[in-house]
């Protein structure tokens, strides 16, 4: 049995309250990892052409409030 096998066991077997708890938990979890991958993708100017892009659509008058 592998490890992922074993958490989905473990999850499916949580009390709805446990469960609800499991879901903010991972939630913030996985915002955590997704917020590091952001600044390091940022920090080795992996996104520079993306804001260069939206930079010109703006500058272009492409862009709407939201």
């Amino acid at each position: 049995m592998t490890t992922l096998q074993d958490l989905e066991r473990a999850v499916s077997q949580l009390s709805l309250e446990e469960l609800a708890a499991f879901r903010d938990w991972f939630a913030e979890f996985d915002a955590e990892i997704w917020d590091r991958q952001i600044e390091e993708d940022a920090a080795a100017g992996r996104l520079d052409g993306l804001a260069e892009k939206a930079l010109q659509h703006l500058r272009e008058g492409r862009c709407t409030d939201l």
